[in-house]
């Protein structure tokens, strides 16, 4: 294999532009920027959204909505029947059993979700629970365990 065989081939390649190499190029003397000028000198030109004075957009619009992020909790979510199933023969599944089966990082808060259903009794511990996961679980004859951050 040899570099100048390569696709595409080197007349089909793109020339690079160079400026400044006499005024028989085409773009020497002031190397394609104009006499003078803010955009002429080296560093020149504004910054991105400079509207030359005039109030910039992002200015004149309007600040819209609330934000909390900083605030904000993200729980890892699980499903009733996926976390029993899982957990298969168990009658107690604890946070550190989510933790340590690397489900979710540690400390990380747990909501479980009411989705599925389940038939055997068990007893969970999360830091959040739907209305429905709630529901079910006292149905089966479960217990959730809510867990205060």
């Amino acid at each position: 294999m040899n570099l100048t065989t390569l696709y595409p081939f080197l007349e089909e390649r793109k020339l690079r532009k160079r400026v400044g190499r006499g005024s028989a190029s085409g773009l020497g003397c002031t190397s394609g920027k104009g006499n003078k000028g803010q955009n002429a000198r080296s560093g020149g030109g504004v910054r991105p959204g400079f509207e030359g004075g005039q109030m910039p957009l992002q200015r004149r619009l309007p600040k819209h909505g609330f934000k909390n992020a900083f605030f904000k909790v993200e729980y890892a979510i699980f499903n009733l029947d996926w976390l029993t199933t899982f957990f298969k023969g168990k009658n107690e599944i604890l946070l550190e059993d989510i933790y340590s089966h690397k489900l979710c990082s540690v400390g990380t808060p747990v909501k479980i979700l009411g989705s599925g259903s389940i038939s055997n009794i068990v007893t969970i511990e999360a830091h959040k629970f739907s209305r429905s996961a709630l529901k079910k679980l006292h149905e089966v004859g479960g217990q959730a365990k809510i867990i205060e951050k």
